[in-house]
């Protein structure tokens, strides 16, 4: 191949990178081991291209491909990167044909590139060659059967399930964390098991070893082991000349030991990412990752920040920019845009989470007529829960979407235990709700829930007997308090929403013995209670949801064509990377953001508020922040129905007010509008009711 660089090939596509942009690419070229580079790049500011850019150019200029490794955090990223590589070395294919040749080899995901390292080194860290990888069901199914022959799953108190091991293993591997920490931080009422898990986990890796598998972690931990010998580290550093890493900022400890090994004074070295798009915490990532880098070097690496924006309009940008100021640590920078606008973020109050989703809905249809298809628009949320109410009224309007990110809200399982809990209230004689609801009830399995049923059907109505009924003694007194449930849920008195609340009460109870993360999926009850505060009856609540299945409510309404429009609703997390012309976020309190479950410690808040920044920095033209005022709660003991008020985000505080236009919906009637005469009915009203006692 031809090794002889050729600036003058490079110099018409350099002319379309902004100054910042430029000076990235152009970093060390020409030098064989260009000092270490930070690239913060700003939301849509161009990171992709910036990079392709870069590798282009170190080709052009006299880099082997071979020897050129490009890490990314997905195989689609790793191809979208190469295409546009072989687009720019197309380019100057004309004066230099070997450019058209030209591939690279080393390009994929951390893991990807991670196995294909450990097989081409097998024999040298006793690993065979012929390794199988497991899946994550695969290693849980190994997990479990560790945790089956070590004695955990016949204990008499509840010892955590296969997943959950497995996600606590997971946790300790990737941050490198002690495992009394990880427990303690994150898995909390698992910590008493901390001992067993040690020993369940030694014995999980004595199985992959003995059966010669790795799981989706190994690929990370053996390669990390392997660059902690200098001599292969050595060898590795310097089989790849260049080493470039996207998304810096979502790497974890594990994986930032392995690129510091490779490369420890950094020369060849390129990261880049945005510290204020680090928002995966929850998979292992940490931020200090990315605001660690440049000392890790001496002397420290060399930054370049991009802040010109391609993507939103000024007003979002300011918005935006006056969000993610006020964290505690950060690169300091300032996103901008050639794209001027008088349209600033809408503030948007409304009285709760119903209204809150008749205002998207008319939102998303006023943006169509004006000509801004529904793909071109999203509706982002901080949970997957949250778009619950939502999502109803999409499908009652007949209007399709797409739901990226967590499961849907009624295809979850604990969601679905308790409609089945209602239905089966409804109709003792529905099997499939009876069937899942029966073997809630410790004791109770498949054999004695059919038996149960059987008896149902063939009594005749009003002589059911749920007290009666033959179920194992073990299960005798459970199955007692639950008939009673029966009784008091299915009385022609039975109040609603109390009725569903004094439900919702009992499942809350059985939660901790079905599930490990009892205390997340709760949330989505106390959801789902809000729902059905919405509706007058039970019977109305259940048809509503049957006229609109599940399968159609949580996913699309019907099943529109793949050329077909649809409304694209998303999680904050799953939005990243992701852009669109109008964005709605919803739920923007305190409580949703921030999660009121990650408010332990500055280092979550600070997390919460960059997630808020990556939500809004999405929004090419429009941007909508709903402010729902009350959100519907359980009562309890006995009292009904019950609100509270919530308060708009601790993350836009009243001096950035102005960088927002504040409106509420549903707008006022025309005699409330403020017009004097309006003015002087109110007051006139007034006076009446004060004289009512004169």
């Amino acid at each position: 191949m031809n090794t002889h660089a050729a600036p003058h090939a490079a110099s018409a596509w350099l002319d379309e990178l902004n100054p910042a942009q430029r000076e990235a690419v152009m970093h060390g070229i020409g030098v064989d081991a260009p000092s270490p580079l930070l690239i913060i790049a700003g939301a849509g500011s161009g990171k992709t291209s910036t990079l392709a850019h870069r590798v282009a150019n170190l080709i052009l200029h006299g880099a082997d491909p071979a020897r050129i490794l490009l890490l990314t955090f997905s195989r689609r990223a790793a191809d979208e990167m190469g295409r546009r590589v072989r687009r720019i070395l197309g380019r100057a294919a004309a004066e230099h044909p070997w450019l058209a040749q030209a591939s690279l080899e080393w390009s994929g995901t951390f893991h990807g590139i991670g196995a294909r390292l450990l097989r081409e080194h097998a024999g040298r860290i006793g690993l065979d060659p012929a390794f199988t990888i497991h899946d994550r069901e695969d290693s849980a199914d190994l997990m479990n059967l560790a945790r089956h022959e070590a004695g955990l799953s016949t204990r008499e108190r509840r010892f955590p399930l296969k997943g959950t091991c497995l996600a606590i293993y997971s946790a300790a591997v990737n941050t490198g964390a002690p495992l009394a920490e990880v427990l303690q931080s994150t898995f909390p009422w698992c910590a008493e098991w901390e001992a067993e898990l040690k020993a369940l986990f030694r014995a999980y890796v004595a199985a992959k070893q003995a059966q010669q598998v790795l799981d989706y972690d190994d690929l990370l931990l053996y390669w990390a082991h392997m660059m902690a010998e200098s001599a292969l580290a050595a060898e590795v550093g310097e089989q790849f000349r260049h080493v470039l890493v996207d998304e810096y900022q979502d790497t974890n400890p594990l994986q930032a030991r392995i690129l510091l090994a490779m490369k420890p004074d950094g020369r060849g070295l390129t990261v880049v990412g945005d510290d204020a798009q680090a928002i995966y915490a929850f998979r292992g990532a940490t931020v200090r990752n990315i605001l660690d880098f440049p000392a890790h070097f001496d002397p420290p690496a060399q930054r370049v920040t991009l802040e010109r924006n391609y993507r939103s309009t000024q007003p979002i940008l300011a918005a935006a920019n006056a969000v993610i100021a006020q964290a505690s640590e950060r690169y300091a920078k300032e996103l901008w845009s050639a794209r001027e606008s008088d349209a600033r973020p809408q503030l948007v109050s409304v009285r709760d989470d119903a209204e809150q989703a008749a205002f998207v809905v008319e939102r998303v249809l006023a943006r169509r007529e004006e000509g801004i298809k529904l793909k071109q628009q999203a509706v982002l949320f901080r949970a997957a829960s949250h778009s619950a109410r939502l999502e109803m009224e999409l499908t009652r309007r007949n209007i399709p979407f797409v739901k990226f990110g967590g499961l849907k809200f009624l295809e979850a399982a604990h969601v679905k235990d308790v409609l089945a809990l209602l239905r089966w209230t409804e109709n003792l004689r529905d099997r499939v709700s009876g069937f899942r609801v029966l073997q809630l009830l410790a004791g109770i399995g498949p054999k004695s829930a059919a038996r149960v049923l059987d008896n149902l059907a063939a009594a005749p109505a009003g002589c059911e007997l749920l007290a009666e009924q033959p179920v194992p003694e073990a299960a005798r007194a459970g199955w007692t308090e639950f008939a009673a449930l029966l009784d008091r849920l299915r009385a022609a008195d039975a109040a609603w929403p109390a009725s569903f609340e004094l439900a919702c009460r009992w499942y809350e109870g059985e939660m901790p013995r079905l599930y490990d993360d009892a205390a997340v999926r709760q949330g989505d009850i106390a959801q789902l209670a809000r729902i059905a505060a919405t509706y007058p009856s039970r019977q109305r609540f259940l048809t509503e949801l049957t006229l609109d299945p599940p399968s159609a409510t949580s996913d699309e309404a019907g099943m529109p064509l793949l050329d077909e429009d649809y409304l694209i609703l998303s999680t904050m997390h799953s939005a990243k990377g992701q852009e669109w012309r109008a964005v709605t976020v919803l739920n923007v309190v305190d409580g949703c953001i921030p999660s009121d479950i990650a408010t332990r410690s500055s280092v979550e808040i600070d997390e919460e508020r960059r997630l808020l920044y990556v939500a809004m920095t999405r929004a090419k033209d429009h941007l909508e922040l709903v402010v729902p005022q009350r959100f519907y709660v359980t009562g309890q003991q006995g009292l009904g129905d019950r609100h509270v008020y919530a308060g708009r985000t601790r993350f836009i505080s009243n001096r950035m007010l102005g960088h927002f236009e504040q409106r509420s919906w549903p707008p006022p009637p025309p005699e409330l509008r403020g017009t004097p005469d309006s003015r002087q009915a109110a007051l006139d009203l007034a006076a009446k009711m004060r004289g009512m006692w004169d």
